[in-house]
């Protein structure tokens, strides 16, 4: 029997069972099915994310299989380089041009030959979901099927409905955030909402660029930040205007948030005169690391008073050590897989920001965290408190089915589920999004309905807050 055949002789079986992620006891499955039979097909609302916009513009094909799933993606190509695969073997492009694998096919096959090493992760959950729902494969990746992976996903590539904009709208996606620096011309926004396309593509602030003094090349960045907002940042007054008039700039293309990633949730609330002298010491390259941090705080609190001004939502996602390995980072530049979590403190940090403003009407603040201990401890109880503050979804290396459960399990108590904000995918890898959302629902279905058979929720409720979970939260916390 070929490969091909034992595909459609495999569908019965298949890469997916029809109650993944659902309760063993046949009651509570029973409820969680028909709780996400509710929610299956509601839109895809992604606020929150990293898609490149130019796919969207220019709705060109994508170039071949590993283009497409192994190159961009730091899940795939940081389990691979953990077990020996170096990057330069997977076609990942270094800074300097040093030549790597161009040979698609090998990169592919590479991939192939180690795809057990991601049994059991929520990796392997995504991209079975992509190969069996989107490219109709039914039997397990490996070496032996390596080429005929390849060879199906390549014919499918060539075809007009496999375009970005055709999948967009197969995934059923309302709304998706991407997320850009404030150096950036936005011109793919402006050539998508030119093209007469529906597809309802935004952008989002993230400033890191020009907030964090020890962000590389960040004097220079400065400088193209003056320019192009037309702001005088030779003073702190000066530079805030810079700021204002980038993020009127974003919202005129559809920004409803900003987006901020700092090692720390630290906040400081700074009077001016020490604010200007971090800044003019940032200007000059001389800021020490511990002023540095005090800056990129009082920024945030910055933000958070800019917020409430123009009425972007705030997203603030702390807790990663960037680029852990200099020797990758050297080589390959950000984004290789070596971000790390850290421990984080919020209930210190965030006082000087929220001292400020963290009680004024209209003020949304979104938090993220890559440090578990704290759901409990610090974020569902400051979250279930200050009006200003929503918690976003188990995020990056906890979003999986265990830990989106675990995320449920420590803030339902003291949060609930509406100081959340549903889900969001936050990632590069478009044919993961529908899979990622999936899981997602699956999750909160689950958790749902071991709360309804322990008599802790009633099942009409239930059918409500799966909805809200789902779809009503997240446009409602991000204003779409």
């Amino acid at each position: 029997m070929s490969i091909a055949q034992q595909s459609v002789a495999g569908r019965e079986g298949g890469l997916l069972d029809e109650d993944r992620l659902f309760p063993a006891d046949p009651g509570t499955r029973a409820i969680a099915r028909a709780l996400y039979a509710h929610v299956r097909d509601l839109p895809v609302i992604s606020p929150h994310g990293h898609t490149d916009p130019r796919w969207y513009a220019e709705d060109e094909a994508f170039p071949d299989p590993a283009q497409l799933l192994v190159v961009p993606d730091h899940y795939v190509f940081r389990m691979l380089f953990s077990q020996g695969v170096k990057l330069e073997d997977l076609g990942v492009p270094t800074r300097d041009g040093t030549p790597v694998e161009t040979d698609s096919r090998k990169i592919w096959r590479r991939f192939a030959e180690k795809y057990h090493l991601f049994r059991g992760t929520p990796t392997r959950l995504w991209l079975d979901h992509s190969f069996s729902t989107l490219f109709d494969i039914d039997v397990v990746l490996s070496a032996k099927t390596a080429d005929f992976y390849y060879d199906r996903i390549a014919e499918r590539l060539t075809r007009p409905d496999y375009r970005p904009r055709a999948l967009f709208e197969r995934f059923n996606i309302e709304v998706i955030a991407t997320t850009e620096s404030p150096l950036d011309d936005l011109r793919w926004h402006k050539t998508i909402g030119e093209s007469g396309w529906t597809g309802r593509v935004i952008t989002a602030y993230r400033p890191d660029a020009v907030v964090d003094p020890e962000f590389q090349d960040f004097q220079q960045n400065i400088e193209r930040f003056g320019e192009i907002s037309g702001a005088d940042i030779g003073t702190f007054a000066g530079y805030l205007d810079a700021h204002r008039a980038r993020r009127g700039f974003f919202k005129s293309l559809g920004a409803t948030s900003t987006d901020h990633g700092h090692a720390t949730a630290r906040t400081e609330n700074l009077d001016r005169g020490e604010a200007e002298r971090l800044y003019q010491k940032a200007l000059k390259g001389t800021i020490s690391a511990e002023e540095a941090d005090a800056f990129r705080g009082h920024m945030l609190t910055e933000m958070a008073r800019m917020s409430l001004d123009d009425g972007l939502v705030m997203q603030i996602h702390p807790g990663s050590w960037r680029n852990h390995s200099p020797t990758i980072f050297a080589r390959f530049g950000r984004d290789k897989g070596f971000d790390i979590p850290t421990r984080t403190d919020y209930v210190r940090a965030l006082k000087p920001m929220l001292d400020a403003v963290g009680t004024e009407p209209g003020l949304s603040v979104i938090l993220f965290t890559l440090d578990e201990t704290v759901y409990s401890r610090e974020l569902a109880p400051l979250a279930g408190v200050y009006p200003s503050l929503k918690l976003g979804p188990a995020w990056w290396f906890f979003d999986s089915a265990e830990g989106m459960r675990r995320f449920r399990e420590l803030t339902t108590e003291t949060a609930g589920f509406y100081n959340t904000v549903g889900f969001n995918d936050d990632t590069r890898a478009f044919c993961s999004i529908p899979a990622r959302h999936d899981v997602a629902r699956r999750v909160d279905c689950a958790y749902l309905a071991e709360l309804v058979v322990t008599g802790r929720l009633r099942e009409d409720e239930a059918y409500e807050v799966a909805h809200d979970l789902t779809y009503r939260l997240a446009k409602e916390a991000y204003r779409l």
